[in-house]
């Protein structure tokens, strides 16, 4: 099993390779792991404690990692901190986030590169965020005797761990030193399953985003643009999403439009302004206090505001639903703003308990996102769906003192 799977890894670098001809992305995600080992060796310095490892797939697990990562760098200054990326989409990002010293994308897992790179790195500890399971790292790691955790863990039934062929698979997990976990139901998976090194401390994500909106800054334009209108803002939208918002006539409803779409490219742009040809369209990079006052809809074309941007909203439509998942809508739930979006949320803890808290909204089409806003739309309604949201993420902060305490309480670094 372990041949099948290392050539399943040489099988898709050359896929990547192939793709990397005519994509971005794929030609980033190649171009961005050239000579690798030699940045390695010339960039990180021998640390007489070592470092801590921290990997996230993309830029959704770094936004669970980065309140642990800033907790260590607060608790322990001197203690160097290597992040690594999968995916192109996280790293391009975040590259430059000062946060940790060293920040890279992770080799391939071959049992060769895994073996190199961690005796190069010589992690003390390495902190795996969500997802990513790498059976020749996890491997590596546990033969060298450096402790690996798992945070914010969720597990489901219908993963291939579980299933009647998952045996090998389900050595990986025996890998980790523990398992900090989000839900009830993980814990129990892995316990069935003879691991009992499991803890449910919660998401850190709602750490991050509680904070955020304690130090948000003001944007003037989108104040200009808000002045003491309704708002809803669209965030992380793609194609479909704009499909379904482009049904409502706002006007009608009383309502400004804010879109921060997922990508930002000028064909997507472009397309988004298509389907909103009946209202009063501003691009964020040419609005100025003229053309703002009249506008209809904001389009944000830049990346890193849409967190920022939730406390100007009064409802938010979270982008993703009509594709492979929602995007995240805490980053608008901790403003208080009751969230709507699209029928593909089951992977997502938190849209299924919003949902049950009425805090949350999932929609099919234009008629059904119709009926949700004539019930939002109602003060009393709207009140409840804001109360819901803003308590639920305060309820759940603190996981990463949890995370914290456990791991660090008894450790000096």
């Amino acid at each position: 099993m372990k041949l099948i799977y290392t050539f399943s890894i040489y099988l898709y670098l050359f896929a990547i390779h192939i793709a990397s001809l005519f994509n971005t992305k794929a030609k980033l995600w190649i171009d961005g792991r050239k000579n690798i080992f030699q940045k390695l060796k010339s960039q990180l310095p021998i640390s007489e404690n070592g470092l801590i490892w921290f990997h996230c797939a993309s830029l959704g697990e770094f936004e669970q990692g980065r309140p642990l990562i800033e907790k260590i760098k607060k608790e322990f200054p001197e203690t160097k901190i290597l992040l690594t990326f999968f995916s192109p989409s996280g790293y391009e990002i975040r590259k430059n986030y000062s946060g940790a010293d060293y920040i890279y994308y992770l080799p391939m897992d071959t049992p060769s590169a895994a073996k190199k790179f961690i005796g190069i790195v010589k992690p003390k500890i390495a902190i795996f965020v969500k997802y990513e399971f790498w059976f020749n790292y996890l491997n590596e790691l546990k033969q060298q005797h450096v402790p690996a955790y798992l945070i914010c863990g969720v597990f489901r039934e219908d993963q291939h761990f579980f299933k009647s062929y998952g045996a090998w698979f389900r050595k990986q997990l025996n890998c980790f030193s523990h398992f900090y976990l989000q839900d009830e139901t993980s814990k129990i998976l892995l316990e069935n399953s003879g691991l009992n090194n499991v803890t449910i401390t919660g998401d850190t994500r709602f750490d991050r985003v509680f904070e955020i909106s304690k130090n948000v800054k003001q944007i003037d334009i989108v104040k200009q643009f808000v002045a003491d209108e309704k708002i809803i803002i669209a965030g992380s939208t793609w194609d479909e999403d704009i499909k379904i918002i482009s049904g409502l006539d706002l006007h009608a409803y009383g309502f400004k439009l804010i879109i921060a779409p997922h990508e930002i490219d000028e064909p997507t742009i472009k397309s988004t302004i298509q389907q909103f040809n009946n209202l009063t369209i501003v691009r964020y990079s040419q609005a100025n206090e003229q053309n703002i006052k009249t506008a209809d809809v904001l389009i944000i074309d830049n990346i890193g505001m849409l967190s920022s941007l939730y406390q100007y909203g009064t409802i938010a439509f979270i982008g993703g639903g009509f594709g492979k998942g929602i995007h995240n809508i805490l980053e608008a739930a901790t403003f208080g703003l009751p969230t709507i979006f699209g029928p593909n949320y089951s992977n997502f803890i938190e849209a299924k308990e919003l949902i049950y808290l009425r805090g949350a909204f999932s929609v099919s089409g234009t008629n059904e996102l119709k009926k949700t806003i004539d019930l939002l739309n109602q003060p009393d309604n709207l009140m409840t769906a804001s109360t819901s949201s803003g308590n639920y993420v305060l309820s759940r902060t603190g996981a990463t003192d949890r995370i914290f305490k456990s791991i660090f309480e008894h450790k000096v670094l």
